[in-house]
């Protein structure tokens, strides 16, 4: 895409006067509706701060790029906006932004808004064209940099396709010579693949600094994009055949096995931008391990980075985030059937029904949880000794040891990792196996083999041991006294808005389910407790704007009537776009209120059989008034607090 089809000269803004990264955003979108680029501002800002919400879109090296694809954008347009002094807009390498492309696509535009990305960053990598961008007076100084470099990039491009064609052609006619000056020329080729998990900047950012840094040094150099529009420039046999070594710049998973025999080295994206002469010299010095497949997308010696407790998170979410939908459909059409049979009897077909669709839903849970744990540490093989590992967690019989409970969710936890360094420790084991009999590993030698190994675990050490942990927990549970139930609601509620979706919050939410799916989807006070604790952040920050309006601006006071809806329906997420703009104001309420909440609900002993649905619990819930006076108390509390504590804002002083 030419990024010159997209930049409106009447949409930009040579001087920002927003001081912060609230004010830039709505500056910028008052700007798109006054030119009638977007016909509902608030829907569209709203969108820009969700996106703003899942990562900053503030790349580094003073650039933003936030964006957003909605129905509210008539047409796709780039708009450039420059702050002489620099906002702090939370960016990567923690510096103030001075340049800013807001990026509009329509709703119904084919990744409009993702092309526009790729452009921005393959031309923005430049640093002489980011340095005269800085110092632009006039919109028409900005269109005739972009002009500049654009041509300047398909100039180049057109040259690197003449050679490549030129190269292809010499190929063809003495293939044997061509052979000898891959080997042998005074160019040596290496390969690489730049991939991000979420927006695409990073992955061409990536991309750009890998082939810029490499014809610097004389290096020919092919790079593969992994991003959101797909799989570009697609690396060929026989480009991974020829290349002395290969790059991995990628923060998600990438297609491994065809790199299998050639030395790789396998870095975060960041460090595609940051460090590509360090990258390139060690592919060309040969330092990177020889790596081998698996025969399934992975990795055997792949070089793993992060902390520990990182990699246990990953595998964790992992394992969470597939069991959600479970979690969630299952258990609002199992709070639905609790309806239907109150109002319409036991015997009634419509409870019978939903009842059995919700318990259907919800026997997956567990396997499902164990299942892509495994799969996050072991990839596809791990799959299945995962699952049944999960499913064997579920059963009282499955133990050489007679158990009144099974392991349960504890059990299934450990399950999935089980299952999954299992499986990398078979392939360690039969690593040294003729490549050509790569195929029977994961038709054969994992499964029979992984599954075998997996049952005995489960059957002798698993299922015993955790079985008599999961009894013990929940005695202890039941014999509670109001005081430690109380303490254990509390830290469970502040624990929900602490990172609203983060570490905190998915641990007190899978303990409640835990202990929820144990008791046979009868003892729902934790879960009463973590729902709550949920509701109050998005609830407190509808009624502080409702009810302290000088504190918050015209765009966050609209998108706080929203949040109101949010909370009923247990969404914590509505309070992030708030929390990423002012955390220590709207975090540090919403967890007093949170906590408070937390603790009325066991002081209440109120009982929450659904892991989900928010105000539409409250039809199942054992104490109503209990529900309701701590879900109130909570919210007022946190409301009160964040609407006194937090300052005027800027537009209203």
């Amino acid at each position: 895409m030419d990024i010159r089809e997209l930049l409106l000269k009447d949409v930009m803004i040579m001087n920002l006067k927003a001081t912060t990264k609230e004010e830039a955003i709505d500056e910028m979108v008052a700007k798109y509706a006054e030119q009638g680029i977007i016909t509902d501002a608030e829907l569209y800002a709203k969108d820009i701060r969700k996106r703003e919400g899942e990562s900053t879109t503030g790349i580094g090296d003073g650039i933003a790029m936030p964006h957003a694809k909605d129905k509210a954008v008539t047409r796709a347009t780039v708009l450039f906006a420059k702050s002489d002094a620099g906002i702090d807009f939370n960016a990567l390498d923690g510096q103030p932004v001075h340049l800013f492309f807001m990026i509009a696509a329509p709703e119904g535009a084919d990744n409009t808004h993702l092309a526009a990305l790729a452009a921005l960053s393959s031309l923005l990598i430049n640093l002489q064209l980011v340095a005269q961008l800085k110092t632009a007076k006039t919109p028409d100084d900005v269109v005739n940099l972009f002009s500049a470099a654009q041509e300047a990039k398909e100039a180049k491009e057109a040259a690197e396709n003449a050679q490549s064609d030129a190269s292809t052609n010499a190929d063809q006619a003495a293939p044997q010579a061509s052979t000898q000056t891959a080997t042998t020329g005074t160019k040596p080729f290496i390969v690489a693949v730049t991939a991000c998990p979420t927006g695409i900047a990073h992955t061409y950012m990536a991309e750009a600094a890998l082939k810029e840094q490499a014809e610097k040094m004389g290096v020919d150099i092919k790079v593969e994009t992994n991003g959101s529009e797909g799989v570009k420039h697609k690396l060929t046999a026989d480009d991974i055949a020829r290349a002395q070594g290969v790059i991995i710049a990628a923060d998600k998973k990438v297609d491994m096995d065809r790199f299998d025999g050639k030395h790789l080295i396998n870095h975060p994206v960041i460090d595609g931008i940051k460090k590509p002469e360090e990258l390139i010299t060690t592919t060309l010095h040969d330092e990177g391990p020889i790596f081998h497949g698996n025969g399934a997308g992975g990795a055997e010696d792949e070089e793993e980075t992060g902390s520990l407790w990182n990699r246990i998170y990953k595998d964790l979410m992992n394992g969470v985030s597939n069991m959600l939908p479970f979690v969630v459909g299952g258990g609002i059409i199992m709070a639905i059937s609790f309806i239907f049979e109150r109002y319409a009897g036991a015997h009634s077909g419509l409870f019978t029904f939903t009842n059995n669709l919700g318990n259907y839903a919800f026997s997956f849970l567990v396997p499902v949880l164990a299942a892509y744990i495994a799969v996050s540490i072991g990839d596809r093989p791990a799959l299945m000794p995962g699952f049944v590992g999960g499913w064997m967690a579920t059963l009282t019989a499955a133990s050489f040891v007679k158990a009144q409970n099974p392991a349960g969710f504890l059990g299934g936890l450990v399950a999935g990792f089980v299952a999954g360094w299992m499986v990398v420790g078979l392939k360690k084991l039969f690593a040294g196996m003729p490549h050509n009999l790569d195929g029977m590993k994961t038709i054969l030698i994992y499964p029979v083999i992984g599954l075998a190994i997996m049952g005995l675990i489960m059957f002798f050490i698993v299922n015993p041991i955790f079985a008599a942990i999961n009894g013990a927990l929940i005695g202890a549970l039941e014999s509670m006294g109001t005081g430690n139930a109380v303490l254990v609601g509390t830290i469970l509620a502040a624990m929900m808005s602490i990172d609203m979706g983060g570490p905190f919050n998915k641990a007190a939410y899978t303990f409640a389910i835990g202990i929820y799916s144990a008791s046979n989807y009868t003892d729902g006070r934790w879960m009463a407790a973590v729902m709550v604790g949920g509701m109050i952040p998005p609830l407190a920050i509808a009624l502080a704007s409702t009810f302290f309006p000088k504190k918050f601006t015209e765009q966050e006071r609209q998108s706080g009537l929203s949040n109101y809806a949010l909370g009923l329906t247990f969404i914590t997420e509505g309070a992030i776009p708030f929390a990423a703009t002012d955390p220590v104001h709207i975090i540090g309420s919403s967890v007093i209120g949170s906590a408070i909440a937390g603790a009325l609900t066991q002081l209440f002993k109120v009982n929450v059989p659904a892991p989900h649905g928010g105000i539409v619990a409250l039809a199942l819930t054992n104490q109503k008034l209990g529900f309701l006076v701590s879900l109130v108390v909570g919210a007022v509390v946190a409301g009160l607090i964040l609407g006194i504590w937090r300052p005027v804002a800027k537009e209203n002083a």
